[in-house]
């Protein structure tokens, strides 16, 4: 395909960094040059606050019905380009063709439904303890919202922060991440051409110094970020000088229960689908997976079997279903996950190397799906997340309280639990410290539910009203009538 020039986007135009910073985009798989994108730096994090006070200003006046088609219109034109965007996000990312056609059509319906959830904000009018007062409470835009975005899945993500921002009346200025910027452009463009009015969204591809110009900004009201631990406390340092309001989701490192009555072929399935997808470069990833002694064999063996039946392959070419990691740093900490709980204990039983290839690929960004066997609680793997496709198997007695083990550590993004118990698997399920959690299912998002997380893994919430609402502030107006 044709390299891809794409610049900044500043309230609806395209223009070059203030300092003319370019950036290359390189197909993870190849190495190959796919495109470049403008790089964006503080000036130009200045530049887009300015034109995003006065769309701020257009676009909340316009009222919900207005936003609403809008916004509609732009999912409509994502669905008509959805494999052209694809095929972009393909080859700038890794992830097969069939993830990021699914990414790109969630991105879609999350619009859309925001689209059709900013339209039914309602106020209320409290009791009072005065007979001449009302009290009326509204729900109003908190003005300009920026946003910062990983490159795991950048259009999905995208769409959590910017639809319900959008919706409730706010403008938004976004930082993509550098490693994905392409897809992302296409997906900014659907916007524009569906009449965005100019301001409303900006988009600037930048490292360190536009996202700590975002966070510090005065112009900006409030920050949604999701990003590393580290990342999100630097953005609640930098944004307290601002008292912005702040939603974070963070790391995580989810731990996956299979009790002893659980169905081990639908359970290894579900445990390797989310184990590896994507590379296990996702948040709420299976990074561990603890297993009642008396299936753990079995369920074991099971795991090992669809972790070797994933073909490894350049994401366009038909039958892949895993591609390369996107960054080295996903491989280097892999390795080092591996070879600590070897030397501990642990058992390999599939991967943990890079995997042979077809010519042309690069095969230092090709792992093997890794699963490891007997691996000892203490092990860096229990502990820390890998954010690559290696999975550790810890298998617990019928003494153990299987949910102090998940609970042990910083994290709590996500956790999942398997069992034909369905008594027992809900009573364990309510012990574990994790904002979602999936009983008999491999996923904790659901578009009208909460997402988020407890302890290190961040705080506010995304998806349903309440990411609506995250975007939002209350006003209580306080009247008095004349006699």
């Amino acid at each position: 395909m044709a390299a891809v020039e794409r610049g900044l986007c500043i309230g609806g135009s395209w223009v070059p960094a203030a300092d003319g910073a370019v950036v290359e985009v390189r197909d993870p798989a190849t190495g190959e040059l796919i495109g470049t994108s403008a790089l964006a730096g503080a000036a130009d994090v200045d530049r887009a606050v300015e034109a995003a006070t006065a769309g701020f200003a257009r676009w909340s006046a316009l009222g919900a019905d207005a936003r609403c088609t809008i916004m509609l219109r732009a999912a409509a034109l994502l669905d008509e380009r959805i494999d052209a965007i694809a095929e972009l996000l393909t080859r700038e990312q890794g992830k097969p063709r069939a993830d990021s056609v699914k990414e790109i059509a969630f991105g879609a319906q999350v619009i859309r439904y925001y689209a059709e959830e900013g339209r039914r904000v309602s106020g209320s009018i409290r009791p009072s303890a005065r007979s001449d007062v009302r009290s009326l409470v509204t729900w109003e835009p908190l003005g300009v919202v920026a946003a910062i975005v990983p490159w795991n899945y950048p259009v999905d993500l995208y769409a959590w922060k910017v639809g319900p921002a959008l919706a409730a009346g706010n403008s938004v200025i976004v930082k993509p991440p550098v490693e994905t910027p392409l897809a992302v452009g296409e997906f900014v463009r659907c916007f524009i051409d569906a009449g965005l009015p100019e301001g409303v969204l900006s988009d600037l591809p930048g490292a360190f110094e536009a996202g700590s110009r975002l966070s510090e900004h005065p112009g900006i009201a409030a920050i949604t970020a999701t990003a590393s631990t580290a990342t999100g406390q630097a953005i609640m340092r930098s944004a307290a000088a601002t008292m912005k309001r702040v939603t974070l989701e963070l790391g995580g490192h989810s731990p996956f229960i299979v009790l002893d009555d659980a169905d081990v072929a639908e359970a290894a399935a579900a445990a390797a689908r989310r184990s590896f997808s994507n590379a296990g470069q996702i948040c709420i990833a299976v990074n561990r997976i603890l297993v009642a002694d008396r299936i753990a064999d079995e369920f074991t063996d099971a795991v090992v079997s669809e972790a070797r039946a994933i073909r490894l392959g350049h994401g366009i070419a038909p039958g892949v279903t895993g591609g390369p990691t996107t960054t080295d740093a996903v491989v280097s900490k892999a390795r080092s996950h591996i070879d600590e709980a070897i030397a501990g204990g642990a058992e390999l039983r599939s991967g943990g190397r890079t995997a042979a290839v077809d010519a042309g690929l690069d095969p230092a960004r090709f792992f093997e799906p890794t699963v490891l066997d007997r691996v000892p609680v203490d092990a860096l793997v229990m502990r820390e997340e890998t954010f690559g496709p290696v999975v550790a198997v810890h298998r617990f007695g019928e003494q153990e309280r299987v949910a102090d083990i998940a609970n042990r550590g910083d994290y709590g993004l996500a956790a999942y639990v398997f069992g034909d118990d369905l008594d027992r698997a809900w009573r364990v399920a309510e012990q574990l410290h994790a904002g979602g959690v999936g009983v008999n299912v491999n996923d904790v998002s659901e578009l009208q539910a909460p997402f988020g997380g407890w302890k290190m893994s961040g705080f506010g919430r995304e998806l349903g009203v309440e990411g609506l609402h995250g975007m939002m502030q209350q006003r209580h107006i306080r009247l008095r009538r004349r006699a």
